[in-house]
């Protein structure tokens, strides 16, 4: 017979580790998270980088811890390790390179299509990541310079001279987090830096103070060029070389794969749910980075993940 899972998790980022643990933790006996790349956390391994700060209280926002995990300030590696040894449970049935098409509720039950079959459960969390594929700009990056252009912080090293192109919170981080061992320019089209929270304005600021990023305000891109090896960016104003040019200019919300899972969403396209992170769908959650509607932390994803289980729980009494 096929198994039914009391409960199935989209996604293996920290809200999804947080429901996993908390599900073992908390009574529910046949738990599946299901992450479609081939590992947990791929956010953080893919975005952060190495030796990175990761902090409980992140970005001023004191969280209390409401469940079973003891989650501390570390570095981006004592993070995954920790991580894994909560994962390192035979009681969790985790599934990688999984990608998930659709879920289907039938009667009481919820059918989960993915790449590796179909599989059912009484209850569904959903726990994705916010970004789908990152923006890229309306002109062509010539192939020749593909290498020495990101959409994150992969593979940046030291001792180079990096443009980051964005106005927002991570154009801010990945700019402050180059900064110590390179050049960095920070470029927005607009005058002024105001979407980024108040942390991360005050942090700019600072470092544009003394001097350890230069900000290139209120001048737009018309197009890169390759000039001997380097990214010949050519501004409104002018032209400059960098070594490296960094994107960070925002992302698609994977609304179609909410909307796949059955999930309805407001005129402004964020998910419907309510104070239990129950969508109009029973049965079905959200939780992670698609239930901020702003930046939001890993202590605050985990504490998701108790709260729906033990909203899930409840009903089962």
């Amino acid at each position: 017979m096929e198994t039914l899972y009391d409960l199935i998790i989209i996604g293996g980022g920290p809200g999804g580790i947080g429901a996993a643990v908390e599900a073992k933790m908390l009574g529910l006996e046949k738990v599946l998270m299901i992450e479609k790349t081939d590992n947990h956390s791929h956010t953080i391994r893919q975005f952060y980088k190495d030796n990175k700060r990761v902090d409980k209280d992140w970005q001023g926002q004191s969280v209390e811890l409401e469940g079973n995990i003891d989650f501390v300030d570390g570095t981006k590696e004592s993070t995954l390790d920790y991580f894994d040894s909560l994962l390192d449970d035979d009681k969790i049935d985790t599934r990688f390179n999984c990608a998930v098409e659709k879920v289907e509720k039938v009667g009481d039950v919820f059918h989960v299509h993915s790449g590796c079959g179909t599989d059912m459960a009484k209850y569904v969390i959903v726990s994705i990541g916010r970004m789908g594929k990152p923006n890229k700009p309306s002109y062509k990056i010539p192939p020749s310079l593909k290498s020495q252009i990101n959409f994150n912080l992969d593979k940046c090293g030291s001792g180079e001279k990096i443009l980051v192109v964005g106005g927002g919170d991570s154009a801010v981080e990945y700019a402050c987090d180059l900064a110590d061992t390179n050049d960095v320019t920070l470029n927005y089209r607009r005058e002024s830096l105001t979407r980024p929270n108040p942390t991360n304005q005050g942090m700019i600021a600072s470092y544009a103070e003394k001097g350890a990023v230069t900000l290139k305000l209120g001048v737009d891109i018309e197009g890169l060029e390759n000039e001997h090896g380097k990214v010949k960016v050519n501004f409104t104003d002018g032209s400059e070389l960098y070594d490296r040019v960094i994107y960070a200019i925002g992302g698609t919300t994977p609304k179609d794969f909410l909307k796949s899972c059955g999930i309805t969403l407001d005129e402004n396209g964020e998910p419907i749910f309510d104070e239990n992170y129950e969508t109009e769908v029973p049965g079905l959650y959200i939780s992670g980075d698609i239930a901020f509607k702003s930046g939001g932390s890993i202590a605050i994803a985990l504490n998701h993940g108790h709260r729906i289980v033990s909203h899930i729980l409840s009903k089962k009494e």
